[in-house]
């Protein structure tokens, strides 16, 4: 059986595992945006266990990620090869609003899994953000020293630590903003929301200065199977997304325009929103070591877009 994987321009045809070989794969965060994108890449090659807090799909389990008991009989019951670690309290502004429970989820949650994929010997994909950055350089590698300016962007730069202290092979995946349409209802997914505010003839503001190089949801989830069941030598941090840079507003035009929407019902924003948590201005994250390590090629900001389409 051939393995199609498609990121950017460049497909491969990669032979997917026996049923003998294949690894059993705990997603965690399964029910979330990208956790179904992740889901569906995983299902070629290996056994997937789907992870989620509150209810879990056939075959899955519940898990709890903030309560270490949770975690433990999630654990002992899927004894799993391989986590990959979604779940999070990834609202910017909530998190700003309420700092210990993003700080319960957001750090000791990723605690609790990388203690779990320590002691069960699993390895562990931990997906991050380009908002452990400030924002103030115009484009970001792996090694640049992180400096964020938000609760979310801090409790995500302290699991980083945590989760390659307590399993130093860890992969560590950065993204700047994913793309893509919801699998199932009730996800963080902006197109969705985009398309029921447009639809209702509301208008939507895009901040003009935050720089941003999306990436769609299915290369990013086909992007992190590969790197942890795939690829050996894998560990370390990996910046994934398109190949050049784009503004909010501009992405915002774009989309718009794809979904035959007027652009009357986009408005630019220029000025600070009250409340609204801090954002970096420049979160581009260069994507050459991913590209090299998976020999691939990014896609552009406009082939990001034409794919949602």
């Amino acid at each position: 059986m051939t393995w199609i994987w498609q990121h950017g321009d460049c497909t491969r045809g990669e032979t997917a595992p026996t049923q003998m070989d294949r690894p059993r794969v705990l997603i965690v965060g399964a029910r979330g945006f990208l956790g179904a994108y992740a889901v569906e890449a995983a299902r070629p090659r290996a056994e997937v266990i789907s992870g989620d807090r509150h209810s879990a799909d056939a075959g899955g389990v519940v898990i709890d990620i903030s309560d270490a008991a949770s975690v433990d009989r999630a654990f002992h019951a899927t004894k799993p090869d391989a986590v990959m670690l979604l779940a999070a309290m990834s609202d910017i502004d909530r998190c700003e609003a309420q700092p210990e429970e993003a700080f319960a989820v957001n750090v000791r949650g990723a605690e609790n899994v990388a203690n779990a994929c320590e002691r069960a010997k699993a390895r562990l994909l931990y997906v991050s953000t380009a908002a452990v950055f400030d924002g103030r350089k115009p484009v970001y590698r792996e090694d640049d020293e992180v400096n964020p300016l938000s609760v979310y962007g801090t409790t995500k730069a302290r699991a980083e630590r945590i989760v390659r202290t307590l399993v130093p092979a860890a992969i560590v995946v950065r993204v700047s903003l994913v793309l893509g349409w919801a699998r199932r209802q009730g996800t963080n997914s902006m197109l969705n929301s985009l398309r029921e505010r447009w639809k209702a003839g509301t208008p939507v503001t895009f901040p003009v200065s935050e720089i941003r190089n999306p990436i769609h949801a299915s290369s990013a989830a086909e992007a992190m199977i590969l790197l942890l069941i795939d690829r050996d030598g894998a560990g370390g941090i990996y910046h994934a997304g398109a190949s050049d840079c784009i503004s909010r507003y501009e992405m915002g035009r774009r989309l718009a325009a794809c979904a035959g929407v007027s652009e009357q019902l986009v408005r630019p924003q220029t000025t600070p929103i009250p409340g609204r948590a801090p954002r970096g201005e420049h979160h581009f994250l260069l994507t050459e070591k991913l590209q090299k390590f998976l020999g691939t090629e990014a896609q552009t900001c406009e082939q990001v877009i034409q794919k949602c389409f």
